[in-house]
C-alpha cells in the first residue's frame, strides 16, 4: 500500500509541475485568445485542486499501477496516453459540440497535451516509486 501512496504523489507532483509550466506559458498565448470570453476573471483555486487529486487518482490507477505489477514503464506511457487522451477528449470534444464558439485547433492542441502531459506523469510516477521504493515483489499476475 504504501508504494500507491508514493506512486500517487510522485505522479500527482509531476503532472502538476508540467501542467502549470504549460498553462502557465500557453494561457495567455493559446487559451485567452481562443476562448477569453468564456474565462473566468479569477483563477477558482477549489476545483482545480479536486481536479487535479482525483485525476492523479486516476492516472495511478489506471495507468501507474499496472506499470508497477508488470515492471515495465513502457505500461506506463501506453495507459498515461490512453488516459490523457480519453479525458481530455472528453472535455474538449464536450465543449466542442456544445458551446457555439470552441475551436478546433484548441481541440487538437489540447487532446495533444493532454496526452503528453498524462504519459509524461505516470512514466515519472512510475520511475520515482521503483526508484525510491523498489520494484514490487512477487507481483506477477496481481491485476
Amino acid at each position: 500500500m504504501k508504494t500507491y501512496f508514493a506512486a500517487y504523489f510522485f505522479t500527482l507532483v509531476a503532472f502538476l509541475v508540467i501542467d502549470f509550466i504549460w498553462l502557465s506559458t500557453m494561457a495567455s498565448r493559446l487559451y485567452r485568445p481562443a476562448i477569453g470570453d468564456l474565462l473566468a476573471e479569477n483563477f477558482r483555486l477549489a476545483p482545480a485542486v479536486v481536479f487535479y487529486l482525483i485525476y492523479a487518482g486516476g492516472l495511478t490507477f489506471l495507468a501507474v499501477r499496472p506499470a508497477l505489477l508488470s515492471g515495465e514503464w513502457t505500461t506506463a506511457l501506453l495507459y498515461g496516453a490512453i488516459v490523457g487522451f480519453m479525458a481530455y477528449a472528453t472535455y474538449d470534444l464536450t465543449n466542442q459540440a456544445t458551446l457555439k464558439n470552441w475551436p478546433t485547433t484548441l481541440t487538437i492542441a489540447d487532446l495533444l497535451w493532454g496526452t503528453f502531459v498524462s504519459a509524461a506523469a505516470a512514466i515519472i510516477g512510475y520511475l520515482v516509486t521503483v526508484r525510491l521504493l523498489g520494484p514490487l515483489e512477487n507481483s506477477a499476475g496481481i491485476s
